[in-house]
C-alpha cells in the first residue's frame, strides 16, 4: 500500500530534510522568493526527474493546507513508526543516548515543539504510545519541529508504562509531574552527582512527559523510577508541556 502523502512546509524544515533525506521529497512547491534559494534543491529534483514548481500563493497556500507554509512546501511519503526491539534499547544504554517518552501528548504543535527541543539537545530517540490521545507526526509537527523530525526517531510502543518497566534494568526513567514530585534539584543528569539522592547516576536517563491537561497516568507514574517537578512561583499550576520538556532536557541532557 502506497503511504499516505503529508507535507512539510518551511525552509528550515525543507533544509533539513533535504540534507537528511533528499529521496524522500516526491514534489516540491514554492514562491517566487523561496525560489531563489533553494537553486541546489531543484538540481537535484531535475536530476532525480522530481517535480518541483513555482506556484502563486493562493495555490502554495493551499498545498500546504494552512497559510503557515513559509513559502514552500515538500510533499513526502508519511513515515511509519516502529516499535523498539530490545537491542535497540541495550545498544541506545550502552552509548548512553538520553529518551525521550510522551504520555499521551495530544497536540500535534506541541509534539512539534518538543521533537526541535530534542533535536536541539541531541535526543535521538522519542518513543510515543498507540494511544488514541496521543498525537503522531504530521504536516504541524513537521513544521513546528523546524528541521527536528530529520534528527529525531519517533518510535511507537503498545504500553508505554509496560515498556518503561523493560527499560528500567537499563535507564533510569524520570517521570515530569506537577503533584508528589521532588523539586527538580539543579545539575541532575546522567553520570553527574544527584543533589537529590547524592549519588551518581549510572544509568542514562530516559524522561517521561504527561499529557498537556491530565499529566502522567498513575500507571505510568508508578512505573517510573521517581519523579520531578519544576518549581515555580505559583503564580500557575505548570509550564506548557513542550516549555517544561525543553526546562527538563537542558536539566538532564544539557550537560552531558
Amino acid at each position: 500500500m502506497k503511504p499516505k502523502e503529508i507535507t512539510v512546509c518551511g525552509l528550515a524544515a525543507v533544509r533539513a530534510l533535504f540534507a537528511k533525506d533528499a529521496g524522500a521529497i516526491q514534489r516540491l512547491y514554492f514562491d517566487h522568493g523561496t525560489g531563489r534559494r533553494i537553486g541546489i534543491i531543484c538540481k537535484a529534483l531535475a536530476v532525480a526527474r522530481k517535480i518541483y514548481r513555482c506556484v502563486e500563493p493562493a495555490e502554495l497556500e493551499k498545498i500546504a493546507g494552512t497559510v503557515h507554509h513559509g513559502g514552500i512546501v515538500a510533499v513526502i511519503g508519511q513515515r511509519v513508526l516502529r516499535s523498539p526491539r530490545s537491542e535497540d534499547v541495550r545498544r541506545w544504554a550502552q552509548a548512553g543516548a538520553p529518551l525521550l517518552l510522551l504520555d499521551r501528548i495530544g497536540n500535534a504543535h506541541n509534539l512539534g515543539a518538543i521533537v526541535r527541543t530534542a533535536a536541539f539537545f541531541g535526543v535521538e530517540q522519542l518513543v510515543i504510545p498507540l494511544h488514541p490521545q496521543q498525537a503522531r507526526p504530521g504536516e504541524a509537527t513537521y513544521r513546528v519541529a523546524e528541521g527536528g523530525m530529520e534528527y529525531v526517531e519517533v518510535y511507537c510502543v503498545k504500553s508505554l508504562a509496560e515498556f518503561i518497566r523493560e527499560l528500567r534494568p537499563f535507564y533510569t526513567v524520570v517521570g515530569a509531574a506537577v503533584r508528589g514530585a521532588a523539586p527538580l534539584a539543579p545539575k541532575a543528569g546522567p553520570g553527574s552527582r544527584n543533589s537529590q539522592s547524592g549519588a551518581a547516576t549510572p544509568r542514562p536517563v530516559a524522561l517521561v512527559l504527561g499529557n498537556e491537561e491530565h499529566g502522567l497516568t498513575p500507571e505510568v507514574a508508578a512505573a517510573c523510577e521517581r519523579l520531578v517537578g519544576i518549581p515555580g512561583s505559583g503564580a500557575v499550576e505548570s509550564l506548557n508541556v513542550s516549555a517544561a520538556a525543553a526546562v527538563l532536557c537542558w536539566a538532564f541532557f544539557g550537560k552531558r
